[in-house]
């Protein structure tokens, strides 16, 4: 029987754990879309909404100073990344200030090319995928490329060396 034994392993000790748990974290408050298998996503995915729910409190009015600090720090110990925690507690929580969980969203992929796995993207909603706002930063910088690709010339490619003809093996006598 599993007495008082919670969550999944992942095939790993406890330290390697704390630290994939950690770093998917910090990746998914940095970039706010992290393609992962899904068991890895599904496991993870707690950790991360606990983490949000613990910048949220920080933006209402109740909210005093010392709980704001001890919130932060708190951010600070559990994922050691300053940069993560300020986007955590400027961006992020005010943006779920209103919502009462559920910040993430796990869409299934298929299965990996190389051994069957099933993959994952875990986003943070709000952070929905974009076409036209690529297109057209791609359309920008393409804009700018051609005029500077006309005032340089191109060099000249090497000619290829031809390839040498294999002697045919001589006969024993």
């Amino acid at each position: 029987m599993k007495h008082r034994v919670a969550g999944k392993s992942l095939q790993r000790n406890t330290a390697h754990r704390a630290a994939l748990r950690k770093n998917f974290t910090v990746s998914v408050i940095k970039h706010e879309r992290v393609v992962t298998t899904l068991a890895k996503a599904k496991a993870l995915r707690p950790f991360v909404e606990k983490m949000i729910t613990l910048a949220r409190g920080t933006n209402s009015a109740e909210a005093d100073k010392k709980t704001k600090l001890h919130r932060v720090r708190r951010a600070v110990s559990l994922l050691q990344d300053k940069d993560a925690v300020r986007k955590l507690f400027e961006v992020i929580g005010p943006r779920f200030a209103s919502r009462q969980g559920g910040y993430t969203r796990i869409l299934r992929l298929g299965p990996r090319q190389g051994d069957g796995a099933e993959m994952a993207i875990v986003e943070l909603l709000g952070s929905e995928f974009q076409p036209g706002k690529k297109e057209k930063a791609k359309e920008a910088k393409g804009a700018e490329k051609p005029a500077e690709k006309a005032e340089e010339p191109k060099p000249e490619a090497a000619p290829k060396p031809k390839p040498r003809k294999k002697k045919a093996p001589e006969a024993a006598e």
